[in-house]
This record gives C-alpha cells, structure tokens and sequence, in this order.
C-alpha cells in the first residue's frame, strides 16, 4: 500500500513539474503516473551504470556532471513515453531540478 501511496504522491509531483515550466508537457496524471514509474526503473537501472561509467568527468566536476546524467534519463523516459514531451536538454535539466525540490517536498508533507 505504501508503494502505491508514493507511486502516486511521484505522479503528482512530475505532473506539477511539467505545470511549472513550459517546455515539459504532459498529457495527464496517468501519464505523469507512467513517467515516474518508468522514471524509477531508468533510475534504479540505468542510472548507476552511467554514474559508473562517467566517474572520471564526476571527479573533476565535483558531482556536477550527475545533474547532465539526470537530464539525460529525463530525455530518455520523454522518448519511451508517449505523452510527455519536453523540448531539449536545458527543459530536462530544469525538470530534474524541480522534480528533486518537489518530490520530497510532497514525500515529507502528506506521508
């Protein structure tokens, strides 16, 4: 019940993400709903392998090249979900950012 719960508390915050900035859209909540599922599983996948593979360029950025890495899983999940779109790397990197503000905002309010 409880991953259910923030599975939907992930929906919202992705749908009030794209309502902030206007280079992301997306189509409605099921669709939002979608991206954080598969948001998660890029996540929880793909993600340290390219924090892996990318640990040199991290090092010398001081953990600034992980906020390029999160716009690139938001650019993948734009292109496997039908539905939400964003316009380029500069709306998916500011997507990322408030997605990370928002989401455990959300998490911290009603959990």
């Amino acid at each position: 019940m409880k991953l259910i719960f923030s599975l939907l508390l992930s929906g919202l915050a992705v749908l009030l993400s794209a309502y902030l900035l206007p280079g992301v859209r997306v189509k409605d909540f099921w669709t939002a709903l979608i991206v954080a599922i598969v948001l998660g599983i890029a996540n929880a996948i793909i993600r340290p392998i390219l924090l892996f593979l990318t640990l040199p360029i991290n090092i010398l950025t001081l953990g600034l090249f992980t906020f390029v890495i999160n716009a690139l899983m938001i650019l993948l999940v734009s292109s496997v979900v039908p539905g939400f779109i964003v316009r380029g790397f500069f709306w998916a990197l500011l997507f990322s950012l408030i997605l990370s503000l928002i989401n455990p905002i959300l998490h911290s309010i009603l959990d």
